[in-house]
């Protein structure tokens, strides 16, 4: 489990090199040491190392090009799931809880159990709560906003679809989102992501509200 002193013995390798190994080189040395680093427990596993296109494209120092940010995006946007019922609001009460809940995905959890959004950790949402985050734009009066007076009205369609897309799949819109991909990665139910829908574009819910 402890990588620094593999990685003290990386650095000595580089050093003893001749000549500076390639970025390729050095990418299988990282990645040789990171996978044995690490050891799976309970729920966690090692598959949680590897990335897939959108992650390495956006690992790099250099970010990825318009073109290969079009691909991503438009990858990532095909893997979304609509609600197949075309009901996308649920509970903005359980929405605020989710919210307010950061449990989930730790090796000591029950392989099953959804967990939380978390989502005050990088976003303002509801004005009463004052610990919140700001990795993310603020989320306040998120609905209200952006013209949803009835997230049901056909004039309202386009933002609740872009909204889910978000929840579910934030590389769809943005490559190198910091957002995790909730329902992509499968971190949030369906009826979990209906309930932050709600939360962000219920005119009741205290996003709104205030």
């Amino acid at each position: 489990m402890r990588a620094f002193p593999k990685l003290i013995a990386l650095a000595a390798v580089l050093a003893g090199c001749a000549t500076a190994p390639s970025p390729q080189e050095t990418d299988r040395l990282v990645q040789t040491i990171l996978v044995s680093s690490f050891r799976e427990q309970g729920i966690a596993k090692l598959d949680r190392l590897t990335q897939d296109e959108a992650q390495q494209a956006c690992s790099n120092e250099t970010p990825p090009s318009d073109a290969v940010a079009k691909r991503i995006e438009a990858a990532q946007l095909a893997t979304i799931q609509w609600p197949a019922d075309g009901i996308y609001l649920g509970d903005w009460r359980e929405g605020e809880k989710l919210a307010q809940n950061g449990r989930g995905m730790t090796w000591s959890d029950p392989a099953g159990v959804p967990g939380g959004g978390n989502c005050y950790n990088c976003h303002q949402l509801a004005k009463a709560e004052i610990s919140y985050g700001t990795i993310g734009p603020s989320l306040y009066q998120y609905g209200k906003l952006r013209g949803v007076a009835d997230p049901a009205a056909p004039a309202s369609a386009d933002m609740v679809k872009y909204t889910w897309g978000k929840l579910w799949n934030a590389k769809a819109t943005n490559a190198c989102s910091n957002m995790p991909r909730f329902g992509h990665a499968g971190v949030l139910t369906p009826a979990q992501i209906r309930d932050l829908m709600a939360l962000l574009l219920d005119p009741a819910s205290p996003v709104n509200a205030q």
